[in-house]
């Protein structure tokens, strides 16, 4: 009996010891550790003037090219009025130039006829070649007021083409000058108020794309052969219990050099010294995830 007794205990041991390791070796145990990110974006100011608008405050979520600040533009409005008067006076000028080389050049054909018939006169010995001589001065003189006034017409043109660039630049100051936001997004943090002088470079708010995270974990060099760009696999994170919530992501990025394990990862297993980054792409429609919530990942052959 007593023999009996002991093989019994041994037998209920032995039951123990395969329930300790089975549950060790349990199949839903994740591949990978880490934490959500997302695509943050600082947008800084593109001109230099007073900030009168600063419509957003943080934890707003705003839309695509919609309005988020508004930088003084009136010293660039008054520039661009005084240009686009002197461009137009340019204008005027040309018309007035054509006028007064058309006068020339008629004067310089009159007198061409002049000189024509005085040639013929001082051949035929009617007239002295003198005369002659100075209705050809007169020409050389006409000649030269033409050619000045035909070199006015480039100059013009090109003072011009000067200033219609020099607008255009200013329109695009002044357009700048309206800071809009650059993607669907929420506003982490603002870092300028209304009324504030701001500066070209200046940072003005941080903005995040919520709706799309990325989940960055670590992995040993043995688990990236199980791993390429482009797979999907199954993302969990914390609901009501610890990883009880189920999404699918798809890897964008494995990196291609190894690093000391970050000491935020903590896996179910040994750490271990050198790990591969790896990005795994989450639609957040439901805006579950947040920025720096920890997740795991699963591959898909589990």
């Amino acid at each position: 009996m007593r023999f009996k007794r002991v093989l019994n205990l041994t037998g209920i041991i032995g039951g123990l010891c395969l329930l300790s390791l089975n549950g060790c070796n349990r199949p839903d145990r994740s591949d990978g550790y880490g934490n959500f990110e997302s695509t943050e974006i600082i947008v800084s100011s593109e001109s230099e003037g007073k900030l009168l608008q600063f419509n957003i405050k943080e934890g707003d979520r705003v839309i695509r090219n919609t309005p988020a600040a508004q930088v003084d533009t009136l010293q660039l409005h008054l520039t661009k009025v005084q240009l686009e008067a002197s461009r137009e006076a340019l204008v005027k000028k040309k018309p007035e130039i054509q006028a007064e080389a058309g006068i020339y050049c008629q004067q310089r054909q009159n007198l061409q006829h002049d000189i024509d018939r005085y040639r013929r006169l001082v051949k035929e010995g009617a007239v002295a070649s003198r005369q002659l001589e100075d209705l050809e001065n007169q020409a050389r003189v006409i000649d030269r007021q033409i050619g000045s006034i035909a070199a006015k017409n480039p100059e013009i043109s090109k003072e011009i083409n000067s200033m219609d660039a020099r607008v255009a630049q200013i329109e695009d100051q002044i357009k700048k000058s309206t800071i809009r936001n650059p993607i669907n997004g929420i506003i982490l943090t603002t870092y300028a108020e209304p009324g504030e002088m701001t500066a070209h470079g200046k940072p003005l708010f941080k903005i995040a794309d919520l709706d799309s995270m990325f989940l960055r974990v670590y992995l040993s060099g043995s688990q990236l052969s199980s791993l390429k760009t482009g797979d999907e696999v199954d993302v969990l994170f914390d609901g009501k219990k610890p990883a009880d919530q189920l999404l699918k992501g798809r890897v964008t990025w494995i990196s291609s050099k190894a690093e000391f394990t970050p000491k935020i990862i903590q896996t179910r297993e040994d750490r271990v010294t050198m790990v591969y980054a790896v990005k795994v792409l989450v639609s957040n429609k439901s805006g579950l995830l947040k920025i720096g919530m920890p997740g795991e990942i699963r591959f898909q052959h589990h």
